[in-house]
C-alpha cells in the first residue's frame, strides 16, 4: 500500500472533502473538512484499506492564521500493511466543534476527552465530554497559545526563545 494509492482512493471516494495533501517525513498527510472527517475515517477503516486502528487524536492551535486556527490530527495505521496516514481538519476560533469518532473507536474517548481539556474542541455525539487531566474548574485550555510561557518581570528569557 503506497500514500499514492491511498491519496487516489480517498480523492475518488470523497472529491469535495480534500483540501490538500503532502507527504512530510513520507507520511500521508490529508488535510479534509471538517464536517466530513468522520465519513471519511469511516471509510478508511471498513474498506479495502483496512486502516483500523486509531493510534492518536491531538489538538493544535495557529493563532496567527484566524480561518485556521485551531486544528484536529487524527493519525491513522494499517498493522497489516504498516502504512501510516495522519489526517488533519482546521477550523476557526467561532465554531470549535467536530464530529466525535468514538462510535468508529472505543479508544478515541480519552483521546478526545484530552483534546478537549487542552484545547476546548468541542466532540460533537461524544457520550462524555469533561476534563480528563485538569482540574474542572480550571476555566481556561492551556495548550491554547494565549499567554506568556515566562513571567514578564524576567529579562533573561522571552517567548521568542520558545518558538513565537
Amino acid at each position: 500500500m503506497t500514500n499514492e494509492f491511498v491519496l487516489e482512493a480517498i480523492t475518488r471516494e470523497f472529491p469535495e472533502s480534500v483540501i490538500s495533501s503532502s507527504e512530510p517525513y513520507g507520511m500521508l498527510t490529508v488535510e479534509i473538512k471538517k464536517e466530513d472527517i468522520k465519513k471519511v475515517v469511516h471509510y478508511l477503516r471498513d474498506s479495502s484499506l483496512e486502516i483500523n486502528f486509531l493510534t492518536d487524536i491531538c489538538g493544535i492551535h495557529y493563532p496567527e492564521f484566524p480561518e485556521k486556527e485551531i486544528g484536529v490530527i487524527y493519525h491513522l495505521h494499517n498493522m497489516m500493511a504498516n502504512f501510516r496516514i495522519r489526517l488533519k481538519v482546521f477550523m476557526p476560533r467561532e465554531n470549535v466543534e467536530v464530529d466525535s469518532l468514538t462510535e468508529l473507536y472505543a479508544g478515541a474517548n480519552w483521546m478526545e476527552r484530552e483534546t478537549f481539556d487542552f484545547y476546548g474542541i468541542k466532540f460533537k455525539g461524544h457520550p462524555d465530554l469533561r476534563a480528563i487531566l485538569n482540574m474542572e474548574d480550571l476555566g481556561y485550555h492551556p495548550m491554547l497559545k494565549e499567554y506568556r510561557l515566562e513571567d514578564g518581570t524576567r529579562t533573561d528569557k522571552d517567548d521568542s526563545m520558545f518558538g513565537r
